[in-house]
C-alpha cells in the first residue's frame, strides 16, 4: 500500500514537472512574440536595449528612443500563470487578461493627472423578443466619454481626442502623471497596438502634452 502511494506521489510530481516546463516554455514563446511586435513597431523611432524575465509570467524590456520622444521607456508583458495549474485556473475564473504595459517619461512632465479606461458593453438578444424579422432602425454610435470632472482644459481635450482617433483599439487604459512614469499605457498582449505612438500619447504634431494649469472646479 505504501509503495503504491509512493508511486502515485512520484507520478504526480513528474506530471507537475512536465506541466511546469511545457507551459513555462509556452509563456516564453508567447512573451517573445509580443515583445517582437513591439520591437518591430518601434524600429523607426527606437530600439530595444535589453530584456529579461522577472518570472515565468512577467517579461520586462527597456527601450531607447530618439530625442524628443520618450525617456526611460520600458515594456512589461504579464501573462497568465500557466505553469502553475491552480493559479492558472484562478486567473481564468477571474477572467484576467494578458497585458502589455508601456511606461515612459516625457521631456516635459504633464501638470495634470488623467486616467482613461476603455470599456465595452455587449448585449444579447432577450429571450422574450420575437425572432420574426422587423423593420429595425439600426445606428452605430461612436465612442461615449464619461468624464469625472466638470471642466476640461484644452490640453486634456487634445489628449482625449487623440486617444479617440488613435489606432490603438486594443488599449485597456492610459494614465498620465506629473511624476515618473509620466505615461503608462496598457493593452491586451494578444494584439498589442502598432506602436507606442499609436496609443495617442502624442498630439497631432508629434509633441508630448504641454504643461497645463489645473482647472478650477466650479
Amino acid at each position: 500500500m505504501g509503495r503504491l502511494i509512493l508511486i502515485d506521489a512520484l507520478s504526480a510530481l513528474v506530471l507537475l514537472g512536465v506541466w511546469f516546463f511545457y507551459f513555462a516554455r509556452y509563456n516564453r514563446r508567447k512573451g517573445a512574440a509580443a515583445l517582437h511586435w513591439v520591437e518591430a513597431a518601434c524600429s523607426s523611432k527606437g530600439q530595444m536595449l535589453d530584456a529579461r524575465w522577472l518570472s515565468v509570467t512577467q517579461l520586462h524590456a527597456r527601450f531607447g528612443f530618439s530625442a524628443h520622444w520618450f525617456d526611460n521607456a520600458r515594456v512589461t508583458i504579464r501573462l497568465r500563470p500557466r505553469p502553475i495549474p491552480f493559479k492558472w485556473f484562478v486567473s481564468i475564473w477571474h477572467k484576467q487578461k494578458e497585458t502589455l504595459t508601456f511606461e515612459a517619461d516625457l521631456d516635459c512632465a504633464p501638470a495634470f493627472h488623467l486616467d482613461v479606461f476603455h470599456h465595452r458593453w455587449l448585449s444579447q438578444r432577450h429571450s422574450h423578443l420575437s425572432s420574426q424579422p422587423r423593420d429595425w432602425s439600426v445606428s452605430y454610435p461612436g465612442p461615449v466619454i464619461l468624464p469625472t470632472r466638470s471642466r476640461w482644459t484644452p490640453e486634456l481635450s487634445s489628449v482625449v481626442t487623440t486617444l479617440m482617433t488613435a489606432r490603438g483599439h486594443t488599449l485597456i487604459s492610459v494614465r498620465f502623471r506629473s511624476t515618473s512614469p509620466h505615461i503608462a499605457a496598457t493593452a491586451t498582449a494578444e494584439a498589442p497596438p502598432d506602436a507606442p505612438a499609436a496609443t495617442g500619447l502624442r498630439t497631432d504634431r508629434g509633441e508630448p502634452p504641454a504643461r497645463a494649469t489645473p482647472p478650477r472646479q466650479s
